[in-house]
């Protein structure tokens, strides 16, 4: 079994309307992903899908096509895919960074593990404990106006989700993330699980000011407050946050793991393949989190149903990622208009269902 060709394919995604997603990142109303194919010698097409973000990760879609294309695809001709490791270690020597464009890469190259061998890629990366046959979510509430806010959650719990996130640190005070947070917990009553989410966009006096409020609020998560990399301040407002902390975009490689706990600056982290360039990759920050101590979650970058889908088997199968208790956000296909694979990923109201068919269980 070796590889013998590899593809990129650029897409693009337009979010629905009423589901665009405002944040303290920006506006986010267009996807651009870049989908992989790796054939192998038997006529097998594995796929993995890179859901680049300059913004988020400092890739694009046409700089990952081309580090693919012309640096990362010629080491892989003629490798028998089954050599994970090896292959990971090889990319990493070849290209610092562009974490999404490798986990597109060995996304593709487990899909034809799983094939190969007829088991789905849960059962390759150890297997799923009886009864986690799906992944428990969260929807997401953009930095709307309060009002807009509230009709949003009000209708996704009418639909059956029992948890949300609302985005806040967009505004230069968080008294307007205040207004939006109480506006939805009006709406939703006590019962329903709220956690929120800066994306940095607040300094540690803001984070604090606000945090009182989340707490009587009864938010569970309070998501990277602080902006990435600054350890001590997301420690600092920890040490005072009646709410627990979660570390997304200060986490992307196992030396930011290390960190964050060292600096004891995260009570949970959010984790998922594309960030951490790989499944593999973030089986092994979670183990180390949980040596910890440190309970995690699987986040997103809104992935499309081909990355969506190796996540929900990651999900399944690392012990550590504790959906139950931190629902996750693998909720990208819910916001698109159209799908990529047919057929679509099965939700649940607010549970996705692991696909169980060999590889990563999707088809185009």
């Amino acid at each position: 079994m070796l590889i013998t060709r590899i593809e990129t394919c650029p897409l693009f995604g337009t979010i629905h309307p009423d589901r665009a997603i405002v944040s303290a990142l920006g506006r986010h109303v267009v996807g651009n992903y870049l989908l992989v194919k790796v054939h192998d010698d038997a006529g097998r097409v594995g796929l993995g899908e890179a859901s680049v973000t300059s913004v988020w990760s400092g890739e694009t879609q046409g700089g990952a096509r081309i580090l693919i294309e012309e640096v990362l695809a010629p080491l892989l001709i003629g490798v028998d895919p089954h050599d994970s490791e090896w292959i990971g270690r090889r990319l990493d020597q070849a290209a610092y960074g562009n974490s999404f464009a490798k986990a597109a890469l060995e996304m593709a190259l487990l899909d034809l593990q799983g094939q190969a061998l007829g088991l789905p890629l849960h059962k390759l990366l150890g297997g799923s404990r009886p009864g986690r046959a799906d992944v428990r979510l969260k929807f997401v509430i953009g930095a709307r106006d309060p009002d807009d806010a509230a009709r949003l959650a009000f209708s996704m719990v009418e639909q059956g989700w029992t948890a949300l996130k609302v985005k806040i640190g967009r505004h230069e005070h968080p008294r307007w993330d205040l207004a939006r947070l109480e506006a939805v917990r009006t709406a939703v009553g006590p019962d329903v699980w709220l956690s929120v989410d800066a994306n940095g966009g607040y300094t540690v006096a803001q984070a604090l000011w606000i945090a009182p409020h989340l707490e009587r609020l009864g938010v569970t998560l309070f998501e990277q407050p602080t902006r990435r990399g600054d350890h001590l301040a997301m420690a600092a407002v920890r040490r005072r946050s009646g709410v627990p902390i979660m570390a997304d975009e200060s986490l992307f490689t196992p030396q930011d793991a290390l960190d964050l706990i060292r600096h004891e600056a995260a009570d949970v982290f959010s984790v998922y393949p594309g960030k951490h360039g790989g499944v593999r990759p973030t089986q092994a920050i979670a183990r180390l989190a949980e040596a910890a101590g440190i309970p995690c979650t699987i986040g997103s970058n809104l992935e499309r149903e081909v990355a969506t889908a190796a996540m929900a088997h990651v999900a399944a199968a690392t012990p550590n990622i504790q959906c139950e208790t931190f629902p996750g956000d693998l909720i990208g296909p819910l916001y698109f208009t159209e799908s990529l694979t047919q057929p679509g990923l099965s939700y649940q109201a607010d549970r996705l269902l692991v696909p169980q068919e060999p590889g990563l269980g999707v088809k185009l």
